[in-house]
């Protein structure tokens, strides 16, 4: 039978943050790909109502400056024409320029949704022809006077208007073709009334730059589409970050839910087993015991002994499931007190002595007499230190020996180390060991009993101390446990008696 996985378990439950996002990004990509099928420009629909919206805007914003423009030239203009000339062809350029804004301001005022942008684009590019031909027809004004300084000034307009016309389209650059065409052929016109080589190289030169300023807006279209697609993705991840909140929300309240749900099962079901195992308990220490008479047959002697042993066994695997469940929940409440770190560190040496002899094991201590008392739960010490040297007796061969060290640590507070003569954990399993019911491959090749939780219960412990833990272990050179407590729990140890009796008030507590 195949061995289920923890990525098994996981792949289970649902698709993993990879896959997930993997998914996300097919799904960009496809939608993506379907509204550039679906577009005429090659882009998505979204980025060509943009692209119209900017260019909307480009010309809704223009619009007094192209009047003043306008009123310029043709004030400029009565030098060589008659006034009614000048100020007619200064009201049809005004026409066509406010009918293109009026345009500009009812796109902006629809719903993007009812906007058809095929026929929208269709009038920007119609509009920009009109305008364009609008402000060439300036040509056809000065076209009779033989002057110099006149076509000069008219070729002078026409690469400004050019380079207007240019920028403010430059986000539907068909519209800037058509914008720029009649123009330029405008500008080449003027080579009809030029023959000097002065003329015809500034005409070169104003359709050059008029070509230059096509180009130029070329490049802002790409910026602008650039712009477009970073908002987008910018848009894109805010929406996935606003998701992922909503689930972590969701997924938080349900976590707080279950680790209720689990403290209230945990509560009843303890009291529920400790009951009948009490009495199972009682029972089998009576019968292995011989109380009331010896067995009728030496095996039922083995037998009570058996579930006496297991259930011990059960009753401590309960225990430390509610301590880890306590823990984990916040709600385990340290009773703390002035304690001597050697002192309990020798008793628990002490009760584990009789199972390391049955090992033929030694202890070998290193213990600072110094040592002033700290202020820790002595429970939870206890515990700490009976974990770790049941671990490291149960984990060290027969014959082996175990090193003990108490003593101060470089910050000022004290540190309990239990290093074992055993085969050591591999660096890849000690994730393993370290999380619930965790047991790394050693104790499962030598069916070792454990739960699992013994080292999580010890770190919890210690980090409700506010101190440190670590696991140094390598293969066939032994384990090593440090337990630290922090500087701010060494209590110093009360001044001497002076010579008259009187004793100076205690120091307080050293600070971290």
């Amino acid at each position: 039978m195949s061995e289920i996985t923890a990525q098994m378990v996981q792949r289970g439950r649902g698709p993993t943050a990879e896959e997930a996002a993997r998914r996300r990004k097919l799904a960009r990509d496809v939608r993506s790909a379907r509204e550039r099928l679906t577009s005429s420009t090659g882009l998505e629909r979204a980025f060509d109502y943009e692209l119209l919206r900017v260019y909307a805007q480009y010309r809704l914003g223009a619009f007094l400056p192209l009047v003043l423009l306008a009123f310029s030239i043709a004030a400029a203009a009565v030098f060589w024409v008659p006034v009614a000339l000048s100020a007619a062809w200064c009201a049809g350029v005004l026409l066509v320029a406010g009918t293109v804004a009026a345009l500009s301001r009812a796109f902006l005022r629809q719903d993007p949704e009812a906007i058809s942008l095929r026929t929208s684009r269709r009038r920007v590019i119609v509009g920009e022809l009109v305008q364009s031909t609008s402000w060439a027809l300036l040509v056809l004004m000065l076209f009779r006077i033989d002057a110099a300084n006149a076509r000069t000034f008219v070729m002078f307009v026409l690469v400004i208007v050019a380079a207007v016309t240019t920028m403010l389209a430059a986000t539907v650059p068909v519209a800037a073709y058509a914008g720029l065409l009649p123009l330029t052929a405008a500008t080449a016109s003027l080579l009809w009334l030029s023959r000097e080589a002065e003329s015809v190289l500034l005409i070169a030169m104003a359709v050059g730059a008029q070509l230059f300023f096509l180009a130029l807006s070329k490049h802002l279209h790409t910026s602008t589409v650039a712009a477009l697609q970073s908002r987008a993705e910018k848009d894109a991840i805010f929406g996935e970050l606003e998701q992922a909140k909503a689930n972590s929300d969701e997924a938080r309240r349900r976590a707080e839910e279950a680790n209720l749900a689990k403290s209230r099962f945990l509560a009843t079901m303890s009291h529920e087993l400790r009951t009948p195992l009490n009495a199972i308990l009682g029972f089998s220490e009576v019968m292995k015991n011989e109380v009331f008479g010896p067995h009728a047959a030496p095996s039922y002697q083995e037998y009570s002994t058996d579930i006496h042993e297991s259930g011990l066994h059960l009753l401590t695997l309960i225990n430390e499931i509610l301590d880890l469940s306590r823990i984990e929940a916040g709600r385990y409440e340290l009773n703390e007190e002035a304690l001597l770190l050697a002192y309990v560190v020798e008793e628990c040496r002490h009760m584990m002595a009789l199972r390391a002899r049955a090992k033929n094991q030694s202890f070998r201590e290193l213990v600072d007499p110094s040592l002033p008392r700290l202020f820790a739960d002595e429970r939870a010490v206890r515990q700490v230190v009976l974990n770790i040297l049941s671990n490291a007796i149960k984990f060290t061969p027969p014959g082996g020996e175990i090193t003990i060290k108490v003593g101060w640590t470089s910050s000022g507070g004290q540190y309990v180390s239990v290093r074992d003569t055993g085969p050591g954990i591999p660096e890849d399993e000690i994730p393993t060991v370290m999380s619930s019911f965790g047991r790394g491959s050693l104790a499962i090749k030598t069916a070792e009993q454990g739960s699992g939780l013994g080292l999580p219960i010890v770190k919890g412990l210690v980090d409700l101390h506010g101190g440190g833990f670590q696991l140094k272990s390598r293969p066939r050179e032994g384990t090593e446990v440090v337990v630290t407590f922090p500087a701010a729990r060494v209590m110093d140890a009360l001044p001497a008696v002076t010579g008259d009796g009187a004793a100076p008030p205690p120091r307080p507590v050293r600070a971290a």
